[in-house]
């Protein structure tokens, strides 16, 4: 009888060195809103979700579609990040 750990699938390598792991595309979103509002969302990525009558839900229906939109808002978010990184870095120092 073989045991029920045979039978899983092999979980994914882990990935410590990547900011975007364990994140959800909803927590992205979410952050970036908070961090550059709709507006600036929709200047920094010219699509018509973050630009006509935006909203969480309908954003990430279209991004999980999207993969190109999708790869702008992670890119976007990793910017954001060093971003803050450095103003942060900075006021220390």
């Amino acid at each position: 009888m073989a045991a029920v750990s045979d039978n899983l699938p092999p979980s994914p390598p882990a990935q410590p060195r990547n900011p975007l792991h364990g994140l959800t595309l909803e927590r992205i979103l979410t952050d970036l809103v908070a961090h550059f509002g709709w507006p600036g969302l929709g200047e920094r990525i010219p699509v018509r979700c973050f630009t006509s009558e935006p909203s969480i839900a309908s954003s990430l229906k279209f991004l999980r579609k999207t993969p190109w939109a999708r790869e702008k808002v992670e890119g976007l978010y990793l910017f954001m990040l060093r971003e803050q990184r450095r103003t942060a870095g900075g006021a220390r120092g």
